[in-house]
């Protein structure tokens, strides 16, 4: 079945102008030539022809043996009755049309020429003897630029099919190329999500079990506070970890008390016999920040905090936010053993663990950017600048 709506509204077209042409030969016959001998074939044959031609939209367009046999039917019966009768010579036209529709390129243009021939045969016939020459040039031109028009709009609907399946391809690529990119996307971010809170918190949960078993005998007063602090980290992992299944925020952010508030909590979860941790605030805002601004922010100064009770032997440790007029700025000093920055670039991360990459990365999501400057020995100061007008 045609699928094209135009193409079916020509096919009606052609369709109702076939039935007219039929009908009006038939008419011009009986009304120019009383009933003679000839008569009833002709009627017959008109009435064979409207039958067959009927039966041309059940057999579909395709170039079936079905459609080929059916339209050579209709060809042949029609050439009877042009022969017999000179005025059913431009029931042609349609016909023109279905064998162009119906048959290959080079057999179309074959059934084009033998349609044209009988219709100039049968002008020169009804003409009774007098020659013109546009019964003898009009039926091949109008039947050239019948095929000539047809042909280029059969042209141009291919290539616009062809265009269309393209784009339709080009666009299926692209989805499923954005699908693949936001998934890694997201991969990656939650790898950071987890580094930055349930992995070190289960690092620290085992530092602070590992001190409490070398301190249970000698020490049970620290080893019980270690196992206290230890099972406070892991709540707070329990939170961290339902909120994932929730919406992916931070646990200290989701309870509603700011990104100040969350510093300030992490701040003193961090605190302990081995490192003292202090925060600062300064400025204010001038608008809330962006929630991904303060969620970066936080896993930033987690990760930070998680490498320094890692890596850094510090005692004390510093969170400072600034706010200034375009940016937003969170600073995490130490007084460890500090390193060498230019040891992390790159795939060697060893040095102070898998943070400070998804720190990195945190920091330009947003347009911002991440700086250390440390020297081994004298401590390590580790800076994230947001700006306040954050790419969506």
């Amino acid at each position: 079945m045609e699928r094209d709506p135009d193409a079916r509204w020509l096919a009606r077209v052609m369709h109702v102008a076939f039935f007219l042409l039929l009908g009006a030969s038939l008419a011009r016959f009986l009304l120019r030539h009383p009933w003679e001998e000839r008569s009833p074939w002709i009627v017959a044959l008109s009435g064979a022809l409207a039958s067959l031609y009927l039966l041309g939209p059940v057999l579909g367009t395709r170039a079936t043996p079905r459609r080929i046999a059916w339209l050579g039917t209709v060809v042949a019966v029609w050439m009877v009755l042009v022969v017999l009768a000179p005025s059913f010579a431009w029931c042609a036209v349609p016909l023109f049309y279905t064998g162009l529709r119906t048959l290959p390129p080079r057999a179309a243009l074959g059934l084009v020429t033998l349609l044209t021939a009988f219709v100039v045969i049968a002008q020169v016939q009804l003409s009774h003897g007098g020659f013109d020459p546009n019964l003898v040039i009009a039926p091949p031109a109008v039947a050239a630029i019948a095929t000539a028009v047809f042909v280029h709009a059969e042209r141009q609907a291919e290539r616009q099919r062809a265009l269309i399946e393209d784009l339709i391809r080009t666009r299926r690529e692209l989805a499923a190329t954005e699908r693949r990119e936001g998934t890694l996307a997201e991969r990656q971010r939650l790898s950071m999500e987890i580094h930055d809170t349930l992995a070190q918190g289960l690092s620290s949960q085992q530092m602070l079990l590992q001190a409490a078993d070398r301190t249970w005998d000698s020490d049970p007063v620290t080893a019980r506070r270690h196992v206290r602090t230890a099972e406070s980290i892991a709540d707070r992992n329990l939170a961290e970890a339902r909120r994932f299944v929730h919406d992916l925020a931070p646990a200290d952010l989701a309870e509603g008390g700011g990104l100040e508030e969350a510093l300030r909590g992490l701040a003193a979860r961090e605190t302990g016999p081995e490192l003292r941790v202090r925060c600062h605030v300064d400025g204010t805002p001038d608008r809330p920040l962006p929630d991904r601004v303060q969620s970066a922010l936080l896993r930033i100064a987690q990760g930070a905090l998680a490498n320094i009770r890692e890596h850094a032997g510090a005692t004390s440790a510093a969170l400072t936010l600034t706010y200034l007029d375009d940016q937003v700025v969170l600073d995490v000093a130490d007084d460890g053993r500090g390193f060498d920055p230019s040891r992390t670039s790159g795939a060697d991360t060893g040095v102070r663990g898998h943070g400070l990459p998804a720190m990195r990365v945190r920091a330009q999501q947003l347009g911002g950017t991440l700086t250390i400057e440390s020297t081994p020995g004298e401590g390590t100061v580790l800076s994230a600048a947001i700006p306040l007008e954050v790419r969506p």
